[in-house]
């Protein structure tokens, strides 16, 4: 693996069922609602098939590091409720393995990515930060499993008023303000830009 190269797992303890879960995070569309401190921008580009493989959504996404990344989420392999398996296209190029493990009342949710930072910044500084880029993924992702706890319960509620007590998710880190004009640009920008790509192959 070059400097440019992670591989990063990450694991959560969820309580709910590997359906539940499965729901959620099948949707990629919805990951800006339920997950905003990391995903700013969506843009569907294809809806996919039945049982959603194909489907891509342009993301503009970011940490608590100042910088953004403009990526392609494209689901390549589902199988509901255990597995799901997504590739990444833009300035993160690679893989991401969704596993569910029911526990109980609880189930385990296994985060496996394998990419390549192609954005030029942290291409260029992979060498000397890849520990401090890693503690941001870690960052990111501690708040997706608190926000995947809050969209269980917003979804299991009885009622509005119930559903209403559940605390809004996380928002996006400090700095995030200058940056958030931009994302929707960003990936409007991307989506566009893969589709004139794929007009002029076809």
């Amino acid at each position: 693996m070059s400097s440019r190269d992670y591989r990063l797992v990450t694991q959560w303890r969820v309580y709910g069922t590997a359906e539940e879960i499965f729901r959620v995070l099948e949707a990629p569309a919805e990951l800006p609602r339920w997950w905003p401190s990391v995903y700013l921008a969506v843009q569907e580009l294809e809806p996919g098939g039945p049982d959603g493989v194909g489907r891509e959504v342009a993301l503009v996404t970011r940490g608590w590091l100042p910088y953004t990344l403009a990526w392609v989420l494209r689901v390549v392999r589902s199988d509901p409720p255990c597995e799901l398996e997504i590739e990444a296209e833009g300035d993160l190029d690679g893989r991401g393995l969704w596993t569910l493990e029911p526990a109980g009342a609880w189930t385990w949710v296994t985060f496996e990515w394998t990419v390549t930072a192609r954005k030029p910044l942290l291409s260029g500084l992979s060498p000397l930060l890849s520990p401090v880029l890693a503690a941001n993924h870690r960052w990111a992702m501690a708040r997706g499993e608190e926000s995947l706890a809050l969209e269980l319960a917003r979804r299991r509620a009885a009622n509005s008023s119930e559903r209403e007590r559940v605390p809004v998710p996380p928002r996006a880190a400090r700095a995030a303000g200058v940056l958030l004009a931009g994302a929707a640009a960003a990936v409007l920008a991307l989506g566009a830009g893969l589709i004139r790509g794929r007009r002029r192959r076809a």
